[in-house]
């Protein structure tokens, strides 16, 4: 490690094959706690490079425990995370506004590890079982049209730097990598991005791994459609800029999308909304995501259907019965 670290601090970097390498061996656990905090480092100092993005990316999904789902199509609404603005759960909230409509969904999550409160900690928070045993999760997408995939369970890279990304308690370049390595291997994948750069890159990656991508970028900062303004959106067939008001009919405050300051709160925040008993605002925002998700898959005629269709799933309470069948 000493020489990569040394090859690296003088402004060079590594390819696609080396980063794939470095990568597998600290799955392995080649390098110990402090080399592995220093390489994370260097990502900190300097924007990482599409090659070693994805040599980083080659690395998690050959070492992955991949999950067969018998050809069902999945979808996954995933943010990068690490956008700072600590709002609820809004992405895996969409999850469940899209499978109560009945499109499946394997969502890829994680323990927050520069928020408060990831989707691994909204999930666990509400009694849900993380496992990495398949007849289980086809089950889960059978009954509930959705399954939820832990990563550390599926990735041992991910699991050797958990407590070191949690004790830098700052966003690393593996949270770039979460959406992309989801070990179910969606056909249709909604991600939000914290900025522009960040945008372009999974722009030119997506184009070549999943049949049916949307990445969103709310111009002022937030990994996901905040209704706080203007939004970037970015698809198989070009970009464009949306509105709050085109969106989700309305703007919203900060304020009003924060998470809580603990994980419980954010799971009570996370019921709250599922029972129909959301602000204004919360809901506006959840829909506006689940109805993008529901565009990104390509079986409906608008986006003004799947905002329909993403309305429905939550006042009839079809999406709560799909988190009650998942924890039950």
């Amino acid at each position: 490690m000493k020489k990569i670290l040394s090859f690296l601090f003088e402004h060079k970097s590594l390819s696609r094959e080396q980063a794939k390498e470095i990568l597998i061996n600290i799955s392995e656990g080649v390098y110990n706690e402090s080399e592995i905090a220093s390489f994370i480092t260097v990502y900190l100092m300097r924007s990482i490079t599409i090659h070693e993005l994805q040599g980083f990316r080659d690395a998690l999904l050959e070492l992955c425990i991949r999950v067969n789902l018998d050809g069902q199509e999945v979808m996954d609404i995933v943010g990068t995370g690490g956008d700072g603005k600590n709002t609820f759960n809004i992405s895996t909230l969409s999850c469940f506004i899209v499978a109560g409509t009945g499109i499946k969904v394997a969502k890829h999550g994680n323990y927050g590890a520069s928020s408060i409160s990831g989707s691994s900690n909204v999930m666990e928070q509400l009694g849900y079982r993380f496992t990495n045993d398949n007849s289980i999760l086809k089950k889960e997408l059978d009954t509930a049209n959705i399954c939820f995939l832990h990563a550390p369970l599926f990735h041992p890279a991910l699991k050797v730097v958990a407590p070191i990304r949690k004790n830098l308690g700052i966003r690393t370049f593996f949270n770039m990598l979460g959406p992309m390595v989801n070990p179910a291997f969606p056909k249709h994948q909604l991600v939000g991005v914290y900025n522009l750069e960040m945008a372009r890159i999974y722009n030119y990656l997506l184009q070549q791994t999943v049949s049916n991508f949307t990445i969103i970028h709310s111009l002022d900062g937030y990994d996901e459609i905040s209704l706080t303004g203007d939004t970037k959106v970015i698809t198989n067939e070009g970009e464009r800029i949306m509105t709050a008001a085109e969106l989700g009919n309305r703007t919203v405050t900060a304020a009003d999308i924060y998470g809580g300051n603990t994980v419980e709160e954010a799971a009570k925040i996370f019921k709250t909304i599922l029972e129909g008993k959301g602000t204004w605002a919360q809901n506006a925002v959840v829909l506006a995501n689940s109805a993008m998700a529901l565009q990104c898959t390509g079986q409906f005629e608008n986006y003004a259907l799947c905002y329909q269709l993403a309305v429905d799933s939550l006042e009839s309470g079809k999406a709560l019965k799909a988190l009650k069948k998942l924890c039950p």
